[in-house]
């Protein structure tokens, strides 16, 4: 399973990233690749959780160097797409966690529930009921996750 984790970047919040290590970290004990935007904030602290527990990260980057990356990632793909590549994160994910909110996040989400790909989101902002599936925590949503509801 592939499983993206989306989220602010530099401007997220200490409990945003905490979250996000959380999610990481459970996603690698389960044997999920983590993907992110591969940058700093929620993307950067989803890979750290991952990579500190053994698991593969992904980071697909919106330019065009890879030394731009996060020093958490197994794999830094450059794009030079800029926020397009929003849909490279989500089209390459069996399911992604959002945690905490921006307008990129939203963008992924959007991206994702218009593709199928389910979404569970750990605060931020709110959606229309046919979209992600708000959850409690990052068990909650790694477990709904792995289950596929």
């Amino acid at each position: 399973m592939y499983a993206g984790v989306v989220g602010p970047g530099e401007e997220a919040a200490d409990g945003e990233c905490a979250a996000a290590y959380e999610v990481g970290r459970l996603l690698a004990q389960a044997g999920a690749v983590v993907v992110t935007g591969g940058l700093d904030g929620v993307m950067a602290a989803a890979s750290r959780g991952a990579f500190e527990h053994g698991g593969v990260t992904v980071g697909i980057l919106p330019g065009a160097d890879r030394a731009a990356a996060n020093p958490y990632l197994t794999v830094s793909l450059p794009t030079g797409m800029g926020q397009l590549r929003n849909a490279l994160l989500v089209r390459s994910c069996d399911a992604l966690v959002a945690v905490g909110g921006s307008w990129g996040t939203a963008s992924e989400i959007a991206l994702a529930c218009r593709t199928g790909v389910p979404v569970y989101t750990i605060g931020g902002w709110r959606f229309d009921a046919a979209g992600p599936v708000p959850v409690a925590s990052a068990e909650e949503a790694v477990r709904r996750l792995l289950a596929g509801r």
